[in-house]
């Protein structure tokens, strides 16, 4: 039972470690990640500020409308995406988050892949964590 127990507390040490404020910016990440796959304009308006500037890896930077209306006509379609070694850090009403995004698209109907270091600038405002700046750049093999 005592081996359980430690062995439990071992593996659950890394999720219990985070802030309440940190576990509120996974979460937005987490429904960020979806809405991508899944977007509809309501969930990104809650999620983006109105400031928000989103960099592409090859370049490209859109401001709120531009990315919400790629990804709801279909030209940044995102079919699956997998974040992985992500962390995140609070500073006041700030927070970071590095992860890898791994993922498979059908932007404008052409199949393909994505692998990025993504950096993402969330600020807490009224109580919620929404991005207001995404940055991400090509993972060299």
């Amino acid at each position: 039972m005592l081996l359980s127990t430690l062995m439990l507390s071992v593996f659950a040490a890394p999720v219990f470690a985070q802030s309440r404020d940190e576990q509120a910016v996974s979460g937005a990440v987490e429904a960020l990640r979806k809405a991508l796959v899944d977007p509809d304009k309501a969930t990104l308006d809650a999620l983006v500020l109105d400031e928000l500037t989103y960099g592409h890896s090859n370049g490209n930077l859109q401001d709120k409308a531009a990315f919400e209306e790629a990804l709801l006509n279909k030209s940044s379609d995102f079919v699956t995406i997998d974040l992985t070694n992500q962390t995140v850090k609070v500073v006041g009403n700030t927070a970071w988050v590095r992860h890898t995004l791994t993922a498979t698209t059908n932007d404008g109907g052409k199949p393909g892949n994505a692998h990025l270091s993504v950096l993402l600038i969330w600020v807490k405002q009224k109580g919620q964590w929404r991005l207001l700046a995404r940055q991400a750049v090509k993972v060299q093999a």
